[in-house]
């Protein structure tokens, strides 16, 4: 009985000392297991997440499925910022907010610290939009009347809302660029008088350009820096309230005759961006990049997505690769589906208009009421703000996700780096001025996905539910 109980005890020991050979020798053969704290920010809608911060990937690993394999030391373009136009409406609906409801919101939507969600770039308009209370221009005038040296110019319509509002922003968010663009020039200036239509007569040109330089100079006053403008808002779309036709000869004439020579004059250094249109008529901006002396001053060309294909972009920077690409407008309707939106917007925007070189992606608009309000007569009714306002009352959007997944985290001077491309997992990368890599996944297909992504030696798995979208930051 003795012996066999020595045996077993003797048994024991040499298991129990084989494996802590085992334990010591893979100690020694296997690599050090790498640590990591990769933060993931995600929209779900199927499981009611909204822009939240998910429990972060601290170990390395692989799981099967595909691999988005970042590279940080091929870039594309600087990023200006994300975010979103400030029209007339929208500043009313801030503006009428208490002081305290109306400093909340902004500092939610234009500070980065803790849960806001840091946007940096917004997109006026120069006189009235669609979504104003009312059709108006800097230099209305009785019928009949014509003012070519522009002497009853006035911002007195901006300085009722939108200036008052851009000032509050500023104060949170000193450094985000603004971008003006016009729906229409005055009527006077007009070949039909009104502000549906027409089209700028060529008489006007140089009275136009001076109207351009006084508004920049006069937001200047104002303590705001206008960075860029666009000639003209949907120049091939007149049946808007404001609108204007302006052909791409036109557009040609007017910048190399008038608009640049009065930047050069004044000593302005404001963009001037052409088109501000469809991506289905790149033949515009191409047209007008050809022309050697409007190039000149020109920065590069704007668009947006109600027609066309958003890899069509990338044949205009291709064709002028010196020349700039910014995503300028896009919106989102009152009768859409919240996780139909999400997906398509981050699909072809958040992602596809970064992957195609645009600096900046825009949605249309930051805030209206529960009732889209306000519009010109003929103007939008069915466009759903980022936030919806009601009183104090604040509700946020599908578009306030969609922005918020770049804002965030994708600051301005970010640099887009190569990442690899699968169309049920499309992604868009960044390298921030901070050295943090930002990934933005969406899961694109109808299915829940595991894939991994890996930054050079380091591989990270994780998962997404179909339709979810994923900011990574590393």
């Amino acid at each position: 009985m003795r012996t066999r109980l020595i045996y077993f005890i003797g048994v024991i020991l040499l298991f129990v000392f084989s494996a802590t050979l085992l334990n010591c020798s893979s100690e020694v053969n296997d690599p050090p297991k790498d640590t990591l704290n990769v933060k993931i920010w995600m929209t779900d809608p199927s499981a009611n997440i909204f822009f939240t911060e998910q429990r972060s990937i601290t170990d390395t690993g692989r799981v099967s499925g595909e691999t988005i394999v970042v590279n940080p030391d091929q870039t594309y373009q600087v990023m200006d910022g994300f975010g979103y136009a400030l029209t007339g409406g929208s500043a009313l609906h801030l503006f009428n907010m208490s002081s305290a409801a109306r400093k909340q919101i902004l500092t939610e939507l234009f500070e980065t610290t803790d849960k806001n969600i840091g946007v940096s770039y917004l997109r006026v308009s120069i006189g009235a939009s669609d979504l104003d209370t009312k059709v108006f221009s800097y230099n209305d005038l009785p019928s009949g009347q014509t003012d070519p040296d522009l002497l009853q110019f006035s911002l007195a319509e901006d300085r009722k809302h939108l200036i008052p509002v851009l000032k509050e922003i500023l104060a949170i968010n000193p450094n985000i660029k603004i971008m003006g663009s016009p729906w229409s020039a005055p009527v006077w200036m007009k070949t039909n008088k009104s502000s549906i239509g027409g089209s700028l007569l060529a008489q006007y040109y140089n009275s136009y350009a001076n109207y351009f330089v006084k508004y920049i100079q006069g937001m200047k006053d104002e303590g705001i820096t206008i960075d860029a403008i666009t000639v003209q808002n949907e120049p091939l779309h007149p049946g808007n309230n404001p609108s204007m036709l302006m052909p791409a000869a036109d557009q040609t004439a007017f910048i190399k005759g008038s608009l640049g020579p009065a930047f050069q004059n004044a000593g302005i250094n404001t963009k001037i961006i052409i088109y501000d249109h469809n991506a289905d008529r790149i033949d515009y901006p191409l047209s007008i990049l050809s022309d050697p002396e409007a190039r000149n001053y020109i920065d590069g060309s704007a668009f947006h997505l109600y027609g066309g294909q958003i890899s069509s972009l990338s044949q205009v920077h291709n064709a002028h690769p010196d020349k700039n690409l910014y995503f300028t407008e896009q919106w989102t309707g009152v009768h859409g589906i919240f996780a139909d939106e999400l997906k398509w917007n981050i699909r072809e925007l958040t992602i596809g208009a970064s992957r195609n070189w645009c600096k900046t992606v825009l949605e249309w608009n930051l805030a209206a009421d529960q009732n889209q309000e306000p519009h010109t007569p003929g103007g939008c009714t069915e466009c759903l703000g980022a936030i919806t306002i009601q009183g104090d009352q604040v509700t946020r959007n599908v578009a306030y996700y969609i922005t918020a997944h770049a804002s965030k985290f994708v600051r301005p001077g970010s640099k887009r780096i190569e990442s690899n491309y699968f169309s049920e997992l499309p992604n868009v990368a960044f390298l921030t001025p901070s050295g943090n890599v930002v990934v933005i996944v969406l899961n694109n297909s109808f299915a829940f996905k595991t894939f991994n992504i890996k930054l050079g030696n380091k591989v990270v798995k994780t998962y997404l539910n179909a339709g979810a979208v994923g900011t990574y930051i590393w």
